[in-house]
């Protein structure tokens, strides 16, 4: 079994190199020219202006005499601070427990949205999946593709059928057989789309029928390696949808690793999943310590 460790270690690489060579040039101490170096190299692994200037702060704080190391342990620490509260936690007392995914287009969803079943399902719950996504063509293929592979059930309905009604069947059938979760992929959609954004709030109408607490979970999938520049989607969608976690997709190819702290810093919104690879258990629980480590030391 590969420990969450060196899954993220994995994972975030990239990001890891490029501050493993900027912190490098501390090694004969702390000087201007070694805290430029590591100042764009926090800039450019997207960890965002305040959070690259605390670090520095605390680490010119710190004085002269702290190589290489001790520099990593501040930044690693300034991370760990900045980041309480993020691990997000879900609650599976409902039953079923619904999560609605939402996002644009070509964050993830539809693949996210097989694996997060997939994890549920060796944890020991039935899951059951709902393809409210009816505009694409191929997303109800794509879906029922993964369904099959993992042995997950699934509700879907024809291309172009209403997606709020596929929401309520879903739900039904989740409870009529006893479901612990279900899972929504809806359609991709970009955030300045008023229309489709009504289409959120209609799935959301129509599930509150069954009961007024439903989606229990509105999560937005977010691609990873776009890095700080989905602030700006995250904003819209929790204005039009009420967000309550999120989950980054695809930051095993990126070297900007450090774009979910300044997600969660903006929006103080819980990450529960971060996505560091193509096969199903790719999909990882987020937690801050093993992401942390990963990206300031490199190891396990």
């Amino acid at each position: 079994m590969i420990s969450l460790f060196s899954k993220f270690k994995k994972g975030f690489g990239k990001t890891a190199q490029k501050l493993l060579s900027a912190f490098g040039g501390i090694f004969g101490g702390i000087d201007a020219a070694s805290l430029e170096v590591l100042e764009e190299a926090l800039y450019s692994a997207d960890f965002g202006v305040e959070t690259a200037t605390e670090i520095l702060d605390a680490i010119k704080k710190a004085g002269n005499g702290h190589g290489e190391q001790a520099a990593a342990e501040i930044g690693a620490q300034v991370l760990t601070n900045t980041l309480d509260g993020a691990e997000g936690r879900i609650n599976l007392d409902a039953r079923p427990t619904v999560i609605c995914l939402v996002g644009i287009n070509g964050s993830g969803k539809t693949t996210t949205a097989a694996k997060l079943a997939h994890l549920f399902q060796e944890d020991g719950k039935k899951v059951l999946v709902g393809a409210c996504d009816t505009f694409r063509a191929a997303a109800n293929e794509q879906l029922e593709v993964w369904c099959q592979r993992l042995k997950i059930e699934l509700v879907k309905s024809q291309q172009g059928a209403d997606a709020a009604a596929v929401a309520y069947d879903a739900y039904q059938a989740a409870k009529n057989r006893g479901a612990d979760v279900l899972i929504l992929d809806t359609a991709g959609r970009l955030h300045n789309k008023e229309t489709l954004m009504r289409e959120l709030a209609k799935i959301k109408k129509v599930l509150q029928k069954h009961d007024s607490r439903l989606p229990h979970n509105s999560w937005l999938v977010l691609d990873g390696s776009i890095g700080a520049n989905s602030i700006e989607q995250a904003r819209t969608f929790h204005k039009e949808f009420g967000i309550n976690g999120l989950i980054l997709t695809k930051l095993d190819g990126t070297s900007r690793g450090g774009a979910l702290v300044g997600i969660y810093r903006d929006m103080k919104i819980p990450i529960y999943f971060i996505g560091l690879g193509e096969q199903p258990d790719d999909l990882q629980p987020f937690s801050v310590e093993p992401y942390v480590q990963s990206i300031f030391y490199g190891k396990d």
